[in-house]
């Protein structure tokens, strides 16, 4: 008697199963840091092996990026042609995301932690995290100037700044809130201060701190 062979699996089993060790790994890597967490704990919480994770993404490190990459799909998943907006919109949405984190802590930690380790040497999420805010400090660079051209206001010098200034209260706040949640409003802390480096740009005036 000739044995049946196994029917390959199919595409929407695979991409579920995927779906699941990305899961597991944003769980397991936020909880652990990416050099704890390990491959074997994954696959225990997701009841595979070992060798199963390594099938489906081949490597630790390109899991990692992968887990990396599904962070950001899910801050544009509700976007028009899944991509960040230009203009006030943009500040808008970064509110908006600021207010979504406040409901998927996880996630949130995930990236608080991952992006601190790597700026470690070798870290295998160094360039990725690299790439992400060069490329985001454009986006709200530009949306800036999209602002500043609609109100007839010149660009200020201060553009750049405002631009990184709005990721690092972002971040920041988001590891204050993971430690007190109960304390720090994580939308709302947000949205005051996108508002008021919003604000400095396009209505400049004299600083209290002069």
């Amino acid at each position: 008697m000739t044995g049946q062979r196994r029917q390959p699996r199919s595409r929407p089993e695979t991409l579920a199963r995927r779906r699941d060790i990305l899961d597991a790994a944003v769980e397991i890597f936020g909880s652990r840091g990416f050099a704890a967490g390990t491959l074997q704990e994954i696959a225990d919480q997701v009841g595979m092996t070992h060798a199963g994770i390594l099938h489906h993404f081949g490597s630790k490190d390109a899991l990692l990026l992968e887990v990396l990459r599904h962070r950001d799909e899910t801050d544009v998943a509700d976007l028009e042609e899944q991509h960040i907006p230009d203009g006030m919109a943009l500040f808008r949405h970064l509110v908006r995301t600021a207010f979504v984190n406040a409901h998927r802590a996880g996630i949130v930690q995930a990236y608080v932690v991952l992006s601190a380790e790597s700026v470690t040497h070798d870290h295998p999420g160094r360039e990725f995290f690299q790439k992400r805010y060069e490329t985001l400090r454009g986006e709200v660079d530009r949306a800036f100037r999209v602002v500043c051209a609609e109100r007839g206001v010149d660009a200020p010098e201060t553009v750049d700044l405002a631009a990184a200034s709005i990721l690092a209260v972002m971040d920041g706040l988001q590891v204050q809130w993971l430690l007190d949640p109960e304390v720090v409003d994580l939308g709302r802390a947000s949205e005051f201060a996108i508002e008021a480096i919003v604000d400095s740009v396009i209505s400049p005036s004299p600083s209290p701190l002069a």
